[in-house]
C-alpha cells in the first residue's frame, strides 16, 4: 500500500459543486503510483494502482474504451 500522508488529493474541476466523484493523488505516480478515493468518504477505502496501470487506464480513456 502507497503511502498517503504525502498524497496531494484532487478532484476533475468538471465535477461542479457535487459531492458524487473520486478523487486522485498523482503526486506519488513515481514512488507508489496513483490513490483514488471516494469524495463523499474521505477517510475510507483507498484504491492504489501502479503507474503503469494507471497510465493504461488513461490511455483507454482517451480512446473511448469505456464508452457505453
Amino acid at each position: 500500500m502507497a503511502d498517503q500522508t504525502r498524497a496531494e488529493w484532487r478532484k476533475s474541476s468538471r465535477s461542479g459543486n457535487g459531492n458524487n466523484c473520486v478523487e486522485v493523488a498523482t503526486n506519488l505516480i513515481r514512488s507508489s503510483g496513483v490513490l483514488v478515493r471516494d469524495s463523499k468518504n474521505p477517510t475510507g477505502a483507498v484504491l492504489s494502482f501502479s503507474r503503469e496501470e494507471w497510465l493504461a487506464f488513461v490511455g483507454g480513456v482517451h480512446l473511448r474504451d469505456f464508452d457505453l
